[in-house]
């Protein structure tokens, strides 16, 4: 159907003319003209069979329309309907570019020169300009399909929503709000089905981290924190590591122990691409070895290293057993942005708990009131649309765009006009656009190294203003800290047993595919139950 209209936007007839072999006219002219259109350029002749018909034998839909019995829809029923407006509108875009094909060949027949020897000039003028304005209304008419398709889209989007809004509230029906199952025996079996359906519960302590969770890359620094000389400490799935650069200037990743006396190396010191242990100078390079140890002989003593890698700013590195993936995925802003401001920080809280916050823009106006959305409006219905199996999309009425990146990445872009405020009821509406990347790095079961960086497609000047990332990482904890007093109480919360997606709504959607995703990978099965 797109493919269609795309059609008929880029259509042209160009005229060809070649000579005939000697057609004589009454006139006496050997000689002549014959008249053939092109049809987009490269195409071949318009023969009489008509080859591209077949484009257009799609039968009319409404014929095939079920009209329910009742005056409401249920969710299912409406989703059936704006389907069925998808495929009406895809019938009525493809008779829409057919009527502007046959226009173009009655001007073909109006200009052929055998025609016009038939008729008056005058005559050929008015056939021309019945045709220019046919032409004019049938292209009219494809602009006006181009925004009954867009309109549909955003419907079936929408009814894909209520529709997986209400199966995430069939799964996650809690025990004591199921009414008595009825005597009757299809209410019971209803009931039944209800009951045995996988809902979605996060309550009660953090389990230890799967194995599953750990085969992935996972952003750890900025690689402007991490000089030749200089360590960066972090923890990740409750295991202490360390971040150096070798003799080649390339980061490297061992465990934070020494191998001696299980001394913290990040203490120490890093000397001609080796990090020393402070307590009796043991000397470890990036993959691990200990390559000298004073004082003593030197014994093969190797500690634990992980791959890692540094990839457009940013250090990697791969937690798990199993072998790492080849490619890193790209982190990096789109085009035309730059980028402004990298921030590190430590944070008290699970990192899933904090991803599901970043995924929720419903709580905006309740929560940011001191912030950016001082000022907000409480829309009367806050949508997240995207595909029936994404992990991204768009938030409605908010020009804002957004997407979860397995397995700890949030990735937005935010359309802005002034300091604080919206413009817009989509991104691509807007003149100017923030970005920003948030990596929310699982340190243990209750803290988070989150990572921060944001950039701007505007104001490239702010980049050489001094002290400016000071002022960029105030108003990140600024915002920050508005999150993290409702997050710990939800924490607190959910280690005494209470389920923090006890009743998710519609505007849920993306925390909820996370959170699908991740019990997908952690239980080990391969499927994609954020799709359902």
């Amino acid at each position: 159907m797109s493919a269609a209209i795309a059609t008929v936007a880029t259509l042209a007839l160009p005229i060809s003319f070649s000579r005939s072999s000697k057609i004589n006219s009454k006139r006496g002219i050997s000689g002549g003209f014959r008249v053939f259109a092109i049809i987009g350029g490269e195409g071949g002749s318009i023969e009489r069979k008509k080859p591209w018909n077949t484009l257009f034998e799609v039968e009319d839909p409404r014929s095939k329309l079920q009209r329910p019995d009742g005056k409401f829809l249920d969710a299912y029923q409406a989703l059936e309907v704006a389907r069925f407006d998808i495929q009406f509108c895809d019938w009525k875009a493809r008779q829409d570019v057919l009527a502007i094909m046959l226009l173009h060949e009655k001007v073909v027949e109006v200009l052929n020169p055998l025609a016009r020897e038939f008729k008056s000039v005058g005559t050929l003028k008015k056939e021309l300009a019945e045709l220019q304005e046919g032409l004019a209304q049938a292209h009219n008419q494809v602009h006006i399909s181009e925004a009954r398709v867009s309109r549909a889209v955003d419907k079936l989007a929408y009814m894909e929503t209520l529709v997986n809004d209400k199966i995430m509230q069939e799964r996650t029906v809690p025990e004591d709000d199921v009414s008595p199952p009825s005597t009757s025996t299809g209410s019971a079996e209803s009931m039944k089905n209800r009951q045995t359906r996988r809902s979605l519960n996060v309550s009660g302590p953090v389990q230890p981290y799967s194995p599953g969770l750990k085969n992935f890359w996972y952003p750890v620094a900025f690689s402007v924190d991490l000089k030749d000389d200089t360590m960066v400490p972090l923890d990740c799935f409750e295991e202490s590591w360390v971040l150096f650069r070798g003799k080649d200037g390339k980061p490297g990743c061992v465990r934070n122990t020494c191998a001696h006396r299980a001394c913290p190396l990040d203490l120490g010191s890093v000397h001609e691409g080796r990090i020393q242990c402070p307590y009796h100078g043991w000397e470890y390079s990036t993959d691990g070895k200990c390559e000298k140890m004073p004082s003593t002989k030197l014994l093969n003593v190797r500690i634990k290293a992980l791959p890692c890698f540094e990839q457009e700013g940013m250090i990697w590195i791969w937690p798990g057993d199993d072998p790492p993936t080849a490619s890193l995925p790209s982190l990096l802003p789109p085009p035309g942005f730059q980028i402004h401001a990298e921030i590190v920080m430590e944070l008290p809280v699970e990192h899933g708990l904090l991803l599901d916050n970043l995924l929720d823009l419903a709580h905006a106006p309740f929560t940011h009131t001191s912030t950016f959305a001082k000022g907000w409006s409480v829309p009367s219905m806050v949508k997240f649309l995207t595909p029936a199996n994404g992990l991204q999309g768009y938030w409605d009425p908010y020009p804002i765009d957004m997407e979860f990146r397995p397995p700890c990445m949030v990735l937005s872009t935010i359309g802005i006009s002034k300091p604080g405020k919206l413009e817009g009821q989509s991104t691509r509406e807007c003149s100017t656009h923030l970005h920003q990347l948030h990596v929310c790095l699982p340190s243990s079961r209750n803290k988070t190294r989150l990572l921060y960086r944001m950039s701007l497609d505007f104001a490239p000047i702010l980049k050489h203003v001094p002290f400016m990332q000071y002022v960029w990482r105030h108003f990140a904890e600024q915002v920050l800290n508005e999150d993290l007093r409702l997050v710990l109480g939800q924490q607190e919360r959910m280690l005494k047993g209470a389920n923090i997606w006890n009743l998710p709504v519609s505007y849920d959607k993306l925390g909820v595919r996370y959170r699908l995703w991740r019990n997908s990978v952690e239980e080990g099965y391969e499927q994609e139950p954020f799709s359902k």
